[in-house]
């Protein structure tokens, strides 16, 4: 979406008349996108959806607290992202202990009916999941986006450097991951 659109969406976002028809905008345009940011995080299809649920109807009641500082993407991301990540942790926190969370992710990747990869997709998953929330978010950012370092440094509010710190340690740990399990 261009800038001019973005701006024309949001003077029909602030006027009460169109505020209705211009956040269906929103939904249609941007569910995609923050599905599969959401998928990555949570893994199931099942609750990507009741996550997105979550993250559009806290974008629809927080809508006037949106200061257009940043992209509307970047604020409906950040919000995708910290609503992904309290479902990560109220399901560790209702998990007997967070082995038994982390070592079926595989099983349950293999289970989703929606989950179309293979084992190795599935083993990825899981090393991905054991990585510290900033690792896991940069990561997935950078290896399924092939988003930019500059861009993911306005998104997340963070040095370029720190990024890419992040990352090579990701990578090393997934690897390690991988040796690991021949």
């Amino acid at each position: 979406m261009s800038k001019d659109d973005e701006q024309l969406l949001m003077e029909r976002l602030s006027d009460p008349a169109t505020q209705r028809k211009a956040f269906e905008r929103v939904v249609r345009e941007y569910s995609e996108q923050l599905y599969w940011q959401v998928r990555r995080i949570v893994l199931t299809h099942e609750d990507a959806n009741d996550v997105m649920q979550n993250v559009f109807i806290k974008a629809w009641t927080h809508l006037d607290s949106f200061h257009q500082e940043s992209r509307l993407y970047t604020w409906l991301y950040r919000i995708a992202v910290n609503e992904s990540l309290d479902f990560m942790r109220r399901q560790k926190n209702q998990a007997l202990s967070t082995d038994d969370v982390d070592s079926g992710i595989a099983n349950r990747l293999m289970a989703d009916r929606y989950f179309d990869g293979d084992e190795t997709e599935a083993q990825l998953q899981e090393a991905i999941a054991q990585l510290p929330e900033v690792q896991r978010r940069v990561f997935t950012l950078r290896y399924y986006d092939d988003m930019k370092y500059s861009d993911m440094s306005q998104l997340l509010d963070t040095s370029e450097g720190s990024l890419k710190a992040s990352y090579h340690i990701a990578v090393k740990k997934i690897t390690e991951f991988f040796k690991r399990r021949d």
